[in-house]
């Protein structure tokens, strides 16, 4: 079924303030996410932080099992943190790596994790490779396979990256992982929202995401899936009274599920409507999204090639709802900081954040656009005639 935007952008009070092309950076949120927030908020102020927590228990069991319908899973196989990046850092820290080690990751690999890997390489003396990538910018899964043996300890795969618009093919990767009992790492924090993730399919080990991209959930949130039959392999690099039990002067248990991976302290109102953001996003369909998101982002890359001086930037034989480009009048910083004076949001995506990539296209800073499915065609024309407006003055 299709989704009807009217009452979507009804729900959504930016909608009427803002031609909100940011989507990819944090969404605007629908009126029930906020009204969770405040209304939790609202109740630590009047009876306490803790008693708060305590009368909001249904509320936070339903975030779980939210998530665990988007990925098909079960409720003990998620985890809920601060952001998607202490959620891959949680499970990435804690695999056991040696000298000798093999970690294979992409060109699309996002500074974080790429980060992350190198300073585990210098620790332990396993090394990072970088699967090579076809004509389209995809990971290739062929030479993915070819470059399997006993070594491979983890493939780590951006699934959509920061700076365009290609989707990997994660279910590929999945099927090579499986193959060869390798542990697949899969960063979902721009595709999360947008498209389907069926962990059973994909056939990943562990997942990472956010909340405030494209499920349109509270800043400060994030969540991880370990599959049930690699939790207990994964030792959480930190551990405290929530993640693990003191059962004696000198000796603990660790939680059997991926509440491990947790913290005690959270941000409470914004996980309560994080559950709140995942159910807005089950009601109108993961299908339904990317049905609406991909044809949106393909109207606007059509219409920004048109534009005299604009470059775009996007790769991908399967494209999401992430448009990037460059032009020729302005660079990114000032384009962004022009448009913000129009009501338009969009971001920058700057070499750092993808070194690999960047330095293989010789990308400068990079627009960011990226629509959703409260976005509509009107709004791809205004911000395309302001954006000529711009670059012809």
């Amino acid at each position: 079924m299709a989704i009807d935007v009217e009452p979507v952008r009804a729900h959504t009070p930016g909608a009427d303030h803002v031609l909100h092309f940011n989507n990819a950076g944090a969404a605007l949120p629908p009126q029930p996410v906020l009204d969770a927030q405040v209304h939790h908020l609202r109740r630590e102020a009047e009876i306490g932080g803790y008693e708060a927590e305590a009368e909001a228990e249904e509320a936070l069991r339903n975030t779980y099992d939210a998530i665990a319908r988007m990925l098909g899973c079960d409720a003990g196989e998620v985890a809920l943190l601060e952001n998607a990046t202490r959620a891959w850092d949680m499970a990435f820290y804690g695999l056991p790596f040696g000298a000798g080690d093999r970690i294979l990751t992409s060109r699309a690999a996002y500074a974080s994790n790429h980060i992350a890997c190198l300073q585990v390489a210098e620790r332990t003396g396993a090394a990072v490779e970088v699967v090579p990538h076809t004509a389209t910018g995809e990971v290739d899964v062929d030479a993915l396979r070819s470059m399997m043996d006993d070594d491979v300890a983890l493939i780590a795969l951006t699934h959509v990256p920061t700076n365009g618009g290609l989707v990997n093919p994660a279910t590929e990767v999945g099927d090579v992982a499986n193959e060869a009992d390798v542990p697949f790492l899969l960063d979902a924090c721009q595709s999360a929202g947008q498209m389907p993730l069926p962990v059973d399919e994909i056939g990943c080990t562990m997942l990472s995401a956010t909340g405030r991209k494209y499920l349109r959930g509270p800043r400060g949130t994030g969540f991880l899936y370990v599959r049930q039959d690699w939790i207990e392999r994964i030792e959480p690099p930190l551990l405290d009274l929530h993640a693990a039990t003191w059962t004696g002067p000198d000796t603990y248990e660790i939680h059997p599920d991926a509440r491990r991976f947790e913290t005690w302290e959270g941000h409470v109102a914004g996980f309560v409507g994080l559950g709140t953001a995942v159910e807005y996003a089950l009601d109108q369909g993961l299908g339904a999204i990317r049905d609406r998101v991909q044809p949106l982002a393909a109207t606007l890359r059509t219409a920004l090639a048109d534009v005299p001086g604009v470059t775009v930037r996007d790769q991908g034989r399967t494209r999401c709802g992430i448009t990037t480009f460059t032009t020729e009048q302005m660079d990114a910083a000032a384009l962004q900081s022009t448009l913000r004076e129009h009501d338009i949001n969009v971001s920058v995506s700057p070499p750092a954040s993808t070194r690999l990539d960047a330095e293989a296209r010789n990308l400068p800073a990079l627009v960011r656009a990226s629509v959703h499915y409260y976005n509509t065609e009107a709004e791809i024309e205004r911000f395309v005639d302001v954006l000529s407006d711009l670059l012809d003055a």
